[in-house]
């Protein structure tokens, strides 16, 4: 079994170093896992669809259940999604933050990534190791949660991830410990705002 490259960069103060080293694996098709503001992550590249396809085997999930994926700001999500005047205000609001919303896609997304109903989950985490991933990389990361359908919880850990998951991986960023709670799920899709799952996000604004 190959052993994942292990990296472990300041969740304060990424150091560019490594990030650019964890933008290479990305670049060359890697898989890896990486801390959020709500879990620990697996991603990819969202344009590489052979590690797009190796993270639904690895979840063992449906091909139709497109998953999320993460932009470094709110001028990054407007390249990708449908953003109404109403939209771009409740985001401005509360991004970076422990959301995922839901929006209407452009045609750049890969097919992969979108739902039957022409949608996309988009994150951008207040993290700001996956920021500098995302801004290095120049494109959105898949984003979905370091847990297998028959894991009960999720890992707080890089240890938990490599000693469960490591052989799947390309690499592990250890950002320290991440008390794992989901996001907030929020749909604007049809220009009505619905809470799909509560989650670590406050939503008082949204009801």
């Amino acid at each position: 079994m190959r052993s994942p490259a292990l990296l472990s960069i300041n969740p304060d103060n990424p150091q560019p170093r490594l990030i650019s080293q964890a933008v290479k694996c990305l670049q060359q098709g890697g898989v890896i896992c990486y801390p959020t503001d709500t879990v620990y992550g697996i991603g990819c590249d969202i344009f590489n669809q052979k590690a797009v396809k190796r993270i639904y085997r690895l979840k063992r999930r449906a091909i139709d259940k497109p998953f999320s994926f993460m932009c470094a700001d709110l001028k990054d999500i407007s390249k990708y999604c449908l953003v109404a005047n109403a939209a771009y205000r409740l985001m401005k609001k509360n991004l970076p933050g422990a959301y995922t919303f839901i929006l209407p896609t452009l045609k750049i997304v890969p097919k992969i990534m979108i739902s039957k109903q022409k949608t996309v989950g988009i994150r951008v985490p207040d993290n700001a190791i996956c920021r500098a991933l995302i801004e290095e990389l120049g494109n959105p990361i898949l984003t979905t949660s370091a847990v297998v359908e028959d894991d009960t919880e999720p890992m707080a850990e890089a240890f938990e991830i490599e000693e469960r998951l490591g052989n799947q991986l390309d690499m592990i960023i250890d950002g320290g410990p991440v008390y794992p709670a989901p996001s907030t799920v929020v749909s604007l899709a049809n220009d009505e705002v619905e809470i799909l799952r509560y989650g670590k996000g406050d939503t008082s604004q949204f009801e």
